[in-house]
């Protein structure tokens, strides 16, 4: 007792000496006053008042450490090296248990690389240990590398256990982080050691340089391994240096010879990298079936399937899930051949598949489907209580989904797909439930959005939040997106984590506009949300441009036609004009679609030529056959996206289930 004690008094004593002359105790309100001083001394750059400032937060308070952490960041603004390792070194010894602890080891460890080598290893090694899963540890992998070959830069002889440890490091990093900030280093460090380097290693590296645009260098290490296992990378990189030509031969010959030798997503990708540079979809597929044998055949047929005509889909979607009853495009062809069963009102064997898919493939993205379509069935045959209990179950299970709004329709009997024009938005909140003291919604409240990304971990809901709380609306929906799609059982409408997923951006200009167009509020929104993500500056590759992606001819053509007052091609990043010549254009594509607002979405994507040409040649009994038989399939799922985004804006804010 007496030990830890003397600990304690040490401790303290050493927090003193180094600067951190606080008040003994401190109000929270005075403290959150001096932190907040501090902070905005950092950011105007007043480095050496923000140190002081830092200094005066209370040995009390739970920013104590962060504010160590800081002085550290202004000591090495100021160029002060040896007080920004002395404040590293206090924060992790003094509160080693604090998640600033690891980063703050690693800051340490890299500033002694070179002077205090054996010291940095010993950090290094500290981490590895004790936070294997973190990006220190793989980092530390690096720089445990760098400091053995530094060691033997000079030795005329260069042992092979000291290599092959300085290559299980390097290989290590690229292994487990190739897209890295480390990644180029650890390439151009491991080319330096003298010797073999084997090709499984070379092709490491080369896929490093790739992902990082150095397409030459990549091509380099690329012709030092055997073809059969770098022609699915050389084909990204050929494509990316604008050979063509040898994309296309690589992947043809790949596909024949080498499928089996290279992973499945990385020949997917070259499949479609393939059907890009050829003139024909069509085509470019079959040539690609004609030399297929192994990996990537399944894929390529179930894209011959999509662009088959209605009556040849059946035998196609067949013929590949009889094939590859387990590849990744079974469930779907399987959900294709259930709803081509109904097409042709066969419902006994359609309702038998859809029993066997959904008992097969009950997390794949097309469950929802098949269970909403079991649904109709069961309506179709007036059997009640069975098409209820489908229904609902979709709302249970997939609540989120484009299916379940569908369900949400046929259970409530209501004929047009839009089921309210009212939303009442509410703000986007810290997605927990909270104490006053949470150190996080502290820290956000001062802005200090760097070090809650630290403490956070790997909640990415939480890391979605910081992002909006800077403005980063787009880049926080994709992050709390797919932390929302790992959640196989989703949380309940109330909860917070919605609301970064489906946040209300913009909503004032976009309800304005719409309300002046006739056009519904909450399904412009969702419109909007889906073209861009409410990213303003957002352009598509081939130029449309804004919030709502409008290409600059259309919008000209709509501004001329309406008035609207555009000036220039550039007012198309200008928010307010335009979600104004958004609205105005799905006015104008709504109106001519006979009010139709399922396919005024469709033709917002697919062009309104294309839709009325689909409306007289499709054969369908309602809304929900026609949607499913659209035959361009970005444009079929770009419809069920939107009426997702609209209906979890109407459950959301409005309180529908």
């Amino acid at each position: 007792m007496k030990k830890r004690v003397i600990a304690g008094i040490v401790a303290g004593i050493v927090l003193v000496s180094a600067g951190t002359f606080a008040a003994v105790y401190q109000p929270p309100h005075k403290t959150d006053e001096i932190y907040k001083a501090a902070m905005q001394d950092f950011k105007d750059g007043n480095y050496q008042n923000a140190y002081y400032l830092f200094s005066k937060i209370s040995l009390f308070s739970n920013l104590k450490p962060i504010a160590i952490y800081h002085r550290g960041e202004c000591a090495k603004m100021l160029g002060d090296d040896k007080s920004e390792l002395r404040q590293y070194q206090i924060l992790f010894n003094n509160y080693p248990k604090h998640k600033l602890s690891i980063r703050t080891r690693y800051l340490a460890g890299q500033k002694l690389v070179k002077d205090k080598p054996q010291l940095a290893k010993k950090y290094f090694e500290y981490i590895i240990h004790n936070a294997p899963e973190s990006d220190y540890a793989i980092a530390s992998e690096y720089y445990l590398g760098l400091i053995l070959k530094n060691k033997y830069r000079n030795a005329k002889i260069f042992p092979t256990s000291v290599k092959d440890d300085i290559q299980n490091c390097f290989r290590h990093y690229l292994k487990s982080a190739p897209s890295g900030v480390l990644a180029l280093n650890v390439v151009d460090n491991w080319l330096e050691i003298p010797g073999d380097i084997s090709k499984d290693d070379y092709l490491l590296m080369a896929n490093s340089l790739y992902i990082y645009g150095e397409y030459e260098k990549a091509e380099e290490l690329i012709k030092k391994v055997d073809l059969t296992e770098s022609w699915a990378l050389d084909v990204k990189n050929s494509f990316a240096m604008k050979n063509f030509q040898r994309a296309k031969y690589l992947t043809e010959n790949g596909l024949e010879k080498r499928s089996n030798y290279v992973a499945e997503d990385d020949i997917l990708q070259a499949i479609d990298i393939y059907i890009q540079l050829s003139e024909s979809k069509t085509k470019s597929v079959d040539r690609l079936l004609s030399v297929a044998n192994g990996k990537g055949r399944d894929y390529l047929l179930s894209l011959r399937c999509q662009n088959l005509p209605q009556k040849d889909k059946e035998s196609c979607y067949t013929n590949l899930y009889m094939k590859y009853p387990n590849g990744r495009f079974a469930a779907d062809a399987l959900s294709n051949i259930f709803f081509l069963k109904i097409k042709a009102k066969d419902y006994t064997s359609a309702e038998k598949i859809g029993m066997d898919h959904l008992n097969k493939y009950p997390d794949s993205l097309s469950a929802p489907k098949v269970m909403f379509w079991l649904g109709k069935i069961a309506e179709r045959l007036n059997n009640y209580d069975e098409y209820t209990n489908y229904y609902k179950n979709v709302i249970d299970k997939y609540p989120d989904t484009y299916y379940a709004y569908r369900a949400y329709l046929r259970l409530t009997h209501i004929q047009t797909p839009l089921l309210t024009s009212y939303i009442n938005p509410k703000p986007v909140l810290y997605p927990y439930k909270y104490t006053r003291n949470n150190i996080i919604v502290k820290l956000v409240d001062l802005q200090d959005y760097d070090v809650v990304n630290e403490l956070v971990g790997d909640d990415d809901f939480i890391k979605s939040w910081v992002l909006y709380k800077k403005g980063d609306y787009s880049h926080s929906m994709l992050v709390a997106r797919d932390a929302m799609e790992k959640i196989s059982d989703k949380p309940d409408k109330y909860d917070l984590r919605w609301r970064l997923v489906y946040p209300v951006i913009y909503y004032d200009e976009i309800k304005k506009y719409a309300d002046e167009t006739g056009n519904n509020p909450p399904l412009m929104l969702a419109l909007t949300r889906e073209e861009s993500y409410f990213d303003p500056l957002a352009q598509s590759a081939a130029g449309a441009s804004g919030l709502m992606q409008l290409m600059p001819s259309t919008a000209t053509e709509i501004n001329n036609k309406f008035k609207l007052g555009m000036l220039i091609p550039s007012s198309l990043f200008n928010p307010d004009m335009n979600i104004k010549l958004g609205n105005y254009y799905y006015e104008f594509l709504r109106t001519n679609l006979e009010g139709y607002d399922i396919s005024s979405v469709a033709a917002y994507n697919g062009g309104i030529g294309s839709i009325k040409n689909w409306k007289t040649t499709l054969h369908y009994n309602d809304t929900d056959e026609f949607v499913e038989q659209i035959p361009y399939s970005e444009t079929q799922n770009y419809v069920k996206k939107v009426f997702r985004s609209y209906w979890n804006y109407i459950r959301i804010y409005n309180g529908n289930d």
